[in-house]
């Protein structure tokens, strides 16, 4: 049995060894062949990749190259407020307009269409069905918006403070309480310690519009 655990753990070390002669880690990782990529004359990069499934849908994201690693002490949590704005009016949608119209043409919030903000970015998903082009022209349309046509209305974002506080508070338990420990360890001190998406409270509450 020790004989059979050594041949095996001697197989396993050379094929570990095979991988790392096969690829260089310095390389960059490889694109799949499959996808287009391209830039627009306004800069954005697009990526697109057919896919049959699901069928008769698309998926768009739009990645914002921006998150919580890039706040200052003052704006703590602002990437956050600014993804949860996205969905409180725009300049081709008021309000609560947004949320209204795609639900009517069949696209549930959460499940066809989500948004979250990370240390580096910030990233808008919307699943569409692709069987009437005037709904994917509008969902490309909503991606614009999001890009930059935010509106920033002074009333909802008094509003949106209370539902982001509850958000935070909801998200202050063990588990977060562990990560205020260990967070500064594994990430040996740098901003990723402290920047949280979430951000700070005083911050969320207190920020001028």
């Amino acid at each position: 049995m020790k004989l059979i655990k050594s041949i095996f753990v001697l197989c396993f070390g050379l094929s570990l060894s095979a991988v790392a002669q096969e690829y260089n880690l310095a390389d960059k990782l490889p694109v799949d062949k499959d996808i287009r990529i391209g830039t627009l004359p306004n800069g954005l990069t697009y990526y697109i990749r057919k896919n049959a499934l699901p069928k008769d849908r698309v998926e768009l994201r739009l990645v914002v190259n921006a998150g919580s690693i890039l706040e200052d002490e003052d704006q703590r949590g602002l990437a956050h407020f600014t993804e949860h704005m996205a969905f409180n009016g725009t300049k081709h949608f008021e309000k609560n307009e947004l949320i209204s119209y795609l639900q009517s043409v069949g696209i549930k919030f959460g499940t066809h269409l989500n948004a979250y903000t990370s240390f580096d970015e910030t990233v808008y998903r919307l699943l569409v069905p692709t069987d009437k082009s005037e709904v994917v022209d509008k969902a490309l349309l909503v991606l614009e918006d999001w890009a930059h046509n935010i509106t920033f209305d002074p009333k909802e974002i008094e509003s949106e403070r209370g539902v982001i506080t509850e958000e935070w508070r909801i998200g202050r338990g063990a588990n977060q309480r562990l990560q205020d420990k260990y967070f500064p360890v594994v990430f040996n001190n740098s901003q990723y310690a402290k920047r949280l998406p979430i951000g700070k409270e005083e911050v969320i509450r207190g920020f001028k519009p």
